[in-house]
């Protein structure tokens, strides 16, 4: 099974290349099927460049640059529409998430023919270093609401390191989110039209270079959006959108 890695680059000039070695030289070693799938959002520093020079280095590697509208959503659906593996996994360009856990992503996927995979930092074997306080207590915060407003117990939907069939990235089209609120809508739509999914621990790591570009001020009522659409959908689609399948609607597995 093939796996794409979409990443989502603005202003990443001095973490993409550690990024994208780090992760080919991963999936080498574990000899997994894939490619690496950036998306550069119009940066304005010289993140194509160091793309450019990538392409000579890691033979996996493909970019595409997205001409706008641009916002991390955008970056984000410009990738899945474009990949070319059988599943597909959204990675972070600032190497806060870890390649090995991708490994592991794939791997219960595999063995649990799995709709999706999702990682939960905050679950036993899980772990964040560095990660700042008040980002923290507003994560908690926020997750704690999303599990309320679902009636779900996975406790991690907002961090965008999660792993999806092809098949279910196409069953969750359309994508309204244009903004961090897409790593809610990918997870609760797959939950609320019946994909099964399973849940590892992972790993977070505070970025080394650059600034995060998630400003929490401007996200709120984004977040809001694509929660209350997620549970309209949940109570008044009937059915219209589910998976059409004879397998369970839900699965975790730790």
């Amino acid at each position: 099974m093939k796996l794409s890695i979409v990443i989502p680059a603005y202003n990443e000039e001095e973490s993409i290349s550690d990024t994208l070695r780090l992760l080919y030289s991963t999936m080498s070693k574990y000899q997994i099927p894939h490619e690496i799938c950036v998306t550069n959002d119009n940066s304005k520093d010289g993140t194509a460049k160091v793309l450019d020079a990538l392409m000579l280095e890691i033979p996996t590697l493909v970019y595409y640059t997205n001409p706008g509208p641009n916002g991390f959503g955008y970056a984000v659906r410009y990738g899945l529409e474009r990949f070319s593996g059988d599943c597909v996994a959204v990675f972070m360009a600032d190497l806060s998430d870890d390649p090995e856990d991708l490994v592991k992503y794939y791997n219960k996927m595999l063995e649990g023919n799995y709709d999706c995979v999702f990682g939960s930092r905050w679950e036993k074997g899980g772990k964040v270093v560095d990660y700042p306080a008040v980002k923290k207590v507003i994560n908690r915060v926020a997750n704690f609401i999303v599990k309320m407003v679902m009636g779900i117990k996975y406790n991690d939907t907002t961090n965008a390191f999660k792993l999806y069939k092809r098949e279910t990235i196409e069953g969750i089209k359309p994508f309204l989110a244009p903004h961090f609120n897409l790593t809610i809508e990918l997870p609760l739509k797959a939950m609320v039209r019946g994909y099964n999914y399973a849940v590892v621990p992972n790993s977070w790591t505070n970025r080394k270079y650059g600034v995060s570009k998630l400003k929490i001020k401007e996200m709120g009522s984004r977040y809001f959006f694509i929660l209350m659409y997620c549970l309209i959908e949940k109570y008044f689609s009937q059915g219209d959108f589910m998976k059409k399948s004879t397998t369970p609607q839900k699965e975790v597995s730790r």
